[in-house]
């Protein structure tokens, strides 16, 4: 289990236990995380979980998939740090892992 926190735009934040297997976004609804709407259910299949990874995680977790790259295309402000929440899956590797949510999403 890995712990995670999820900032607000509004710097409000949402520190949360994550279950081993299950995505950061399952763990964001599950958590009732506001600013995350998962759309497509995390099919990666829209950009309704755009995140924007904190500190130096973008080195620590896996690239971007194409298909995920493909996707942030139609987020609302996409930066370096910027992944689908759908896409990134909970290990014990990712314990302490922090997110900010983006002003809004489509």
């Amino acid at each position: 289990m890995a712990k995670i926190t999820f900032i607000e735009h509004n710097g409000k934040e949402h520190v949360v236990d994550a279950e081993n297997g299950m995505s950061v976004m399952e763990t964001a609804i599950k958590n009732m995380v506001p600013g995350i709407d998962a759309d497509c259910g995390g099919a990666c299949a829209c950009a309704t979980c755009h995140v924007y990874l904190q500190g130096d995680w973008a080195e620590k977790l896996a690239e971007r998939s194409e298909m995920e790259e493909d996707m942030l295309d139609f987020a609302f402000e996409v930066q370096d740090s910027s992944r689908l929440s759908c896409q990134i899956r909970v290990s014990d590797d990712i314990d302490g892992l922090v997110l900010k949510v983006p002003e809004k999403q489509f």
